[in-house]
């Protein structure tokens, strides 16, 4: 019996440690208290600050655009350098697949320094342009390893057929390859975007003023103790919306996998 309940108990003691600091965050959301030492009451004080801060929500549209515009490059290039490793096997190919990992190893203070004395060499002003190309050249290696593990299971034989039965290179790609594909495009830009919006250190070194994206005022805010309670309010509202998200993903999937 101790042995059947061990692995109960380890699964519950996991899930307590990774969402027990959720709880109190969501909780101190509606806590009166400024400093959340300890429970004075519910309140919705914290979120008629957060709805009333231009600058946060000025903020977060930057955070936005930057990513999907990153991320819908990182998709085009990265589906391309995925076809390209996947086709072709030579030397080339294989310093070019390590090009394409090394910003997803090195670290980010690197990558953040290396970017800002290439912009700073080439004369371009700091702002939403070099924070979207450098998210661009971080971005473009998650989505071409996700592409390329789907390739490894592609059975090329379908392209073979499509061009048997009189469709051109340009439609099989079209109306078979892609379509195919899909999945694990969308899955690499999903990835890229979450990356892109979550990023500071990079974003750090690369923005300039009056360009902050969200994670940059954040952590401005946190400097101040006054302003811990709308952070709380505003990280509530964000995990609202990665979970409605991810149902929503799910029930798609659930539907087209019925």
């Amino acid at each position: 019996m101790k042995t059947s309940r061990s692995p109960l108990l380890i699964t519950a003691a996991v899930l307590v440690f990774f969402y027990l600091p959720m709880g109190l965050l969501v909780m101190n959301s509606f806590n009166a208290s400024r400093y959340g030492t300890k429970w004075q009451g519910f309140t919705w004080q914290w979120y008629e600050t957060l709805f009333q801060r231009g600058d946060l929500w000025q903020a977060l549209q930057h955070s936005l655009g930057v990513a999907l515009v990153s991320s819908v490059v990182a998709m085009v290039l990265g589906t391309a350098a995925a076809f390209a490793l996947h086709r072709f096997h030579s030397r080339w190919q294989q310093a070019h697949g390590m090009l394409l990992t090394l910003p997803l190893i090195l670290p980010e203070v690197l990558i953040g320094m290396s970017l800002l004395s290439l912009f700073v060499a080439v004369k371009i002003p700091l702002g939403l342009v070099t924070v979207t190309i450098a998210h661009i050249t971080f971005s473009v290696g998650y989505v071409a390893m996700v592409v390329r593990a789907r390739l490894q299971d592609f059975d090329a034989s379908v392209m073979d057929a499509a061009r048997d039965l009189g469709a051109s290179h340009g439609q099989a790609v079209r109306h078979v390859l892609l379509p195919l594909l899909a999945p694990g495009i969308l899955a690499g830009g999903l990835l890229a975007f979450t990356v892109s919006i979550d990023d500071f250190v990079v974003t750090f070194f690369v923005s300039g003023p009056g360009t902050d994206t969200l994670p940059l005022r954040i952590s401005g805010m946190i400097r101040h103790s006054k302003e811990l309670p709308v952070i709380n309010a505003l990280s509530t509202l964000l995990m609202l919306v990665t979970v409605a998200i991810i149902a929503t993903a799910q029930h798609l999937s659930g539907r087209r996998a019925r």
